[in-house]
């Protein structure tokens, strides 16, 4: 079946499809479009919707339905995803399936409703307490808006961890053909640590708290196992890199910009590839450095400098200390996107060309 959606309602969707059994959520632009479509679509499909309150309440909603052994998710942008940090760390500390979609806005602050990426430190490095993390997908299309949530729900199910769908205000808004797939909806069963209020389960307990401090340097080891195995299902995206010159490393609405500018420049006969992370967290760190080494690279983003620094500490840690101490980043904030004339022209000056 084919349909003609929002990337945000193409959102609900995989979330429908991934079998999420409850939405909590409070709207805010421009991320509205899931509350909206959550709030039409799970209760006609025997789901449960409900509106919170605020941010603060949706993720603590989201402890108590995960613990209970159900799937849940809300979605949120920079300020609600602000308020729910304490939250995704509790899920974390208490090891809970959940998904949490952020559509990026402008910030800081209040901000503006325009596009930005710059919340990747709290979506990629966990903005709570703790020595925690999640599994953080970055789509770049409607079709992987649907992909990526159904994903998100597999990989928190599978890692007992929050895993963030990290998106844009561009990618929320825009409207593209998404393909949707005949599955079964995947069965899951929690018993063996949820509290499923069955006889079953009656031993189980749900908690992050360990007031011995040994005790809780064993649970913190065994969750930096964890999330170091989790590097095994790392995701990355390989565009005409094989003869390239110049590597443009870009995620989400900025990996398509990084595409278009490849295209452009080979165009003119400059040798350009693209390497574009699918996972932020775990970082395809090794994908990376096999399509890096020896080349100039520019990475392209709405932030800071956020993501270029990750990229130069993933080019190190792959022994590419040359190739990151030479990352030039091209960058626009405040809801302003990278033009692909800009990043043809910083990729031309690179080269020298």
């Amino acid at each position: 079946m084919t349909k003609f959606v929002k990337g945000n309602e193409a959102v609900v969707m995989g979330a429908l499809y991934a079998g999420c059994e409850l939405y909590f959520g409070y709207p805010i632009t421009p991320a509205s479009e899931i509350a909206h479509g959550a709030a039409k679509w799970f209760p006609m499909l025997g789901r449960t919707f409900v509106q919170a309150e605020c941010e603060t309440a949706s993720v603590n909603m989201m402890f108590g339905a995960a613990g209970a052994g159900k799937l849940s998710m809300t979605a949120t942008s920079g300020p609600g995803f602000s308020l729910m940090q304490e939250g995704i760390s509790y899920l974390a500390g208490a090891e809970l399936p959940s998904v949490v979609v952020n559509v990026n806005r402008a910030g800081p602050g209040l901000g503006n409703v325009y596009p930005e990426q710059s919340d990747y430190t709290p979506a990629v490095k966990g903005g709570g307490h703790g020595s925690y993390q999640t599994f953080t997908l970055a789509p770049a299309s409607v079709q992987e808006m649907f992909d990526l949530t159904v994903k998100a729900f597999e990989m928190s199910a599978k890692w007992r961890t929050p895993a963030i769908v990290f998106a844009d205000g561009l990618q929320g808004q825009m409207m593209e053909t998404l393909v949707l797939p005949d599955r079964e909806l995947p069965k899951y069963d929690f018993s063996e640590w949820a509290s499923e209020g069955t006889a079953k389960t009656r031993g189980n307990l749900v908690k992050s708290i360990y007031l011995d401090a040994a005790q809780q340097e064993r649970f913190n080891r065994h969750l930096q196992e964890k999330y170091a195995a989790m590097a095994a299902d790392a995701m990355g995206e390989v565009y005409l890199a094989d003869d390239a010159e110049i590597l443009i490393v870009g995620y989400g609405i900025s990996g398509r910009i990084a595409r278009t500018t490849a295209e452009t420049l080979r165009k003119e006969g400059i040798k350009a590839g693209v390497f574009r992370p699918i996972t932020l967290n775990p970082f395809p760190r090794e994908q990376l450095a096999a399509v890096a080494s020896g080349r100039k690279i520019m990475t392209i983003e709405l932030d800071a400098g956020q993501f270029a620094d990750d990229v130069r500490l993933n080019l190190a840690k792959a022994g590419l200390g040359a190739e990151a101490a030479g990352v030039v980043m091209i960058n626009r904030m405040g809801g302003e996107i990278v033009s692909v004339d800009d990043a043809v022209k910083t990729a031309k000056e690179m080269l020298g060309a």
